[in-house]
């Protein structure tokens, strides 16, 4: 088994569940035990910021939105550039954090991206092989400048840049100059 840590887990077109229809999914964990990841492109209307005050601890003064991980009930987490804040490194250069003194460390700077997420996707071992094998999503390499993205147009993308790898890939040896001629 090829572990997906670190790729792009990209709902197919057909995929009928609702928690995924048109998700980008950064996978976090795969391996034979089950498999971890964060929806990428599903923002939710509350703020860290008032999250965090309403937790009732300290505060932190932070106005970007808290994004929907995924339908599995979880803590707080959130994707970072901070490495002193890390607990483990998805990609080079990018981490994940759960521990909430970890994420005051990184929800109090604004130096390097991050962003917040409540609830993630979760597969048992063996489920996520079974919804690749029958074509319920596309995989991609991760992309940095991707992943902290901001656009409502994230699956597009993501989906546009699977097809010109694919499109890329297949090099005709002779283009005649008058297609009809075929």
């Amino acid at each position: 088994m090829k572990s997906l840590q670190g790729q792009f887990l990209v709902a197919a077109p057909q995929l009928a569940d609702v928690n995924f229809y048109k998700s980008v999914v950064l996978m976090i964990k795969h391996d034979e035990e089950g498999a971890l990841g964060l929806i990428l492109n599903r923002p939710t209307d509350h703020r860290v910021g008032e999250v965090w005050k309403a937790d009732g601890d300290d505060s932190v003064e932070c106005d970007q939105p808290i994004y929907f991980g995924g339908p599995v009930d979880g803590p707080l987490i959130a994707l970072h550039r901070v490495k002193a804040a890390a607990e483990s490194e998805v990609l080079p250069g990018l981490f994940f954090s759960a521990d909430k003194e970890k994420l005051h460390q990184v929800a109090s700077q604004s130096a390097r991206p991050f962003r917040f997420f409540v609830g993630y996707a979760g597969w048992a071992g063996g489920q996520l092989e079974s919804e690749l094998s029958v074509g319920g999503w596309l995989t991609a390499k991760a992309r940095k400048d991707l992943i902290f993205y901001q656009g409502e147009d994230l699956w597009e993308r993501v989906v546009r840049l699977i097809g010109e790898g694919i499109l890329g890939a297949v090099k005709p040896k002779h283009i005649p100059d008058d297609p009809s001629l075929n």
